[in-house]
């Protein structure tokens, strides 16, 4: 049966976010600064930022109420082998002093196994037919938030961000033999709060560092959640940059009956268009 590798592989990377200044701001903004940090011109700003996440899996898992938990510990190719499908995208906004962000990350898997026919045996009994099981898995998870800019400098800038996490898990298990099959399928979701930050540092002409953090679940929704993001951003037009770096997700949901304790951690690449 497949150990659940939901969350897969491919994702995030929240490239440098393209920052709007206001007047006063643009006086003292050089041209490089301007060309990474967005128009420099009232109004709001916008950044999209479709990633991948070469991750693997580790933790326990029970998707389905009633049994025992089972330990995975994938890799990134592991995952891979059983994906459908995985779509992840970072969204970015501010206007004036306010920022907005959506993560947003769907991944569907699917895993298949026989089992026999069985040898035969001295009976006149035949062999058992094969047993044929599939295992169908789906993860959406979106992590929305809002905060405020606390430090804003031509170099530097820091926001202080907060917001929800929304999570929802999809487990289907097809069973066939003797040309018959059945199905049995389950779902469960939760939200987790949060609190968390995010910095952004200028090196020169067109490269940046990027991080961001953030923490939850506080018995909410999760007992506990966490996230951490660095990146090297390189801006090679006004509107286009890529980054690349690491990502960790950790999250620890155990309610009625359902396990998903989890780490998902690996190397992220992404593209951002500004406008």
């Amino acid at each position: 049966m497949k150990k659940y590798a939901a969350a897969l592989a491919l994702s995030v990377t929240c490239a440098p976010l393209a920052d709007t200044a206001n007047a006063a701001d643009a006086v003292i903004m050089t041209p490089i600064e301007a060309q990474i940090e967005g128009d420099a011109s009232p109004g709001w700003a916008f950044q999209v930022t479709p990633y991948l996440w070469a991750t693997g899996m580790k933790g326990h898992i029970s998707p389905f109420r009633r049994l025992p938990a089972i330990s995975v510990h994938k890799s990134f190719a592991d995952v891979v082998d059983n994906l459908d499908f995985g779509g992840f995208v970072n969204i970015w906004g501010r206007y004036d002093h306010f920022v907005l962000s959506a993560d947003i990350m769907y991944v569907r898997t699917s895993d298949s196994r026989a089992f026999g026919p069985l040898p035969l045996l001295p009976s006149p009994l035949p062999p058992l037919p094969a047993v044929t099981a599939s295992v169908d898995s789906s993860q959406f998870m979106a992590a929305l938030m809002g905060g405020y800019r606390v430090v804003d400098t031509p170099s530097f800038s820091l926001d202080a961000l907060g917001g929800v996490r929304f999570w929802h898990i999809s487990n289907q298990v097809t069973v066939s033999a003797l040309g018959r099959s059945g199905s049995y399928g389950e779902s469960f979701g939760w939200a987790d709060p949060m609190v968390g930050a995010r910095a952004f540092l200028h090196l020169g002409d067109k490269l940046s560092l990027h991080a961001q953090a953030d923490i939850g679940g506080f018995t909410a929704g999760s007992d506990l959640s966490w996230s951490v993001l660095a990146t090297v951003n390189y801006a090679f037009t006004d509107h286009f940059s890529v980054s690349a770096g690491y990502k960790v997700l950790d999250v620890d949901y155990d309610r009625r009956g359902h396990i998903f304790d989890t780490r998902l951690s690996g190397p992220v690449l992404g593209l951002t268009y500004r406008f």
